[in-house]
């Protein structure tokens, strides 16, 4: 897995020094003052007590202040090892790679999810957005993660999982919002997501919360995994009575799924313009960038050309790349012959 940060702007560090040291200028300029001179020793003493509570209040806010980035980086840390993991290279014979970009520049952490796992289902994945981004979309993002990392094994229908996932996400919106208090929007939350199950044979079922779909990477064409409708995110609508997967091409062999969240194609340049995503992979694959990580990375290398360094939205990838051999056609048994047909 790739994790990218933005760059943050300069000299950040220079502000929490300022009102020190103008609190200790101040401080040291007082007693020289003429009127301070001619005062009486209860004047002095009250005059002293003054600077000596702004002083100390000064050098109090300063150090909340160098404390706050560290806190964040230190609570970012937690969430990163909480959450999205370091995917291995292979999984159930699906070259697998992964990278997201934050646009929160301290925390280096967001509201995109993914994971891939090998069950005896075939291979499952997912891939999510939730709304917002930061560290204040961690905790329903490990809600996600933690309902689909067990339910994925349990579930032999994909439906199922995903009313697992709406289930894990109801709870952590109930458990916010009574910890925020009613006047808190976290009841409005709402998560994209899309659920991917590649079986054994190449065979694509997908199911889709409002999420963009995927594109299949055929040599060095793009076209997208499915264009059937997505069903509502998940938060806002109850899921419907029926889940039917939506049954994409098989996924052969040489061949691969590109996953991405919206962050990506929405992203805009200095005029506005959005992030041409079709593009840049076809130009990516007619360039040599045959392996999921060299594609990842010629995307984020045109994504941040093109934002300048600065997203304004989380961005995730993930590349599902099927290096299985072609299985050979099963032999026909023992006394048995197949008719022509004309």
């Amino acid at each position: 897995m790739i994790r990218i940060r933005a760059r943050a702007p300069g000299r950040r560090a220079l502000a929490p020094g300022l009102p020190t040291a103008r609190g200790a200028a101040a401080v040291a300029r007082e007693p020289a003052r003429p009127r301070a001179r001619q005062c009486g020793l209860r004047a002095r003493i009250v005059s002293g007590a003054v600077l000596f509570a702004v002083g100390t209040g000064l050098v109090l806010h300063a150090r909340r202040t160098l404390r706050e980035p560290k806190r964040s980086r230190e609570a970012a840390a937690a969430a990163r090892g909480a959450l999205p993991r370091p995917l291995p290279p292979c999984v159930g014979g699906l070259r697998v790679a992964a990278a997201q970009l934050s646009a929160d520049r301290r925390a280096g952490v967001g509201g995109d999810l993914y994971e891939v796992v090998a069950t005896e289902y075939g291979v499952r994945a997912v891939i999510g957005d939730v709304r917002g981004h930061g560290v204040g979309a961690v905790g329903t993002v490990a809600a996600v993660l933690g309902g689909f990392r067990e339910a994925v094994h349990d579930e032999p229908d994909l439906g199922r999982v995903l009313r697992r996932l709406d289930r894990a996400l109801a709870r952590d919106l109930r458990e916010r919002a009574r910890t925020a208090g009613p006047d808190s929007p976290v009841a409005e939350d709402f998560v994209t997501l899309l659920l991917l199950e590649i079986g054994p044979g190449g065979e694509v079922r997908a199911l889709n919360c409002g999420h963009p779909w995927p594109y299949r990477l055929l040599g060095a064409r793009v076209e997208p995994l499915s264009r059937a409708d997505p069903l509502p995110p998940l938060g806002p609508f109850p899921l419907p009575p029926e889940l039917p997967a939506v049954r994409c091409a098989a996924l052969r062999p040489g061949e691969a799924l590109f996953l991405h969240t919206d962050g990506a194609e929405e992203a805009r340049d200095a005029q506005g313009r959005f992030f041409p995503l079709t593009a840049v992979l076809t130009e990516a694959l007619g360039a040599g960038a045959g392996t999921p990580r060299a594609l990842l990375a010629a995307v984020f290398t045109r994504l941040l050309r093109h934002t300048a360094g600065q997203p304004a939205d989380d961005v995730a990838l993930l590349v599902l790349h099927d290096a299985r051999r072609p299985r050979p056609a099963a032999a026909a048994a023992p006394g048995t012959t197949r008719a022509a047909t004309p």
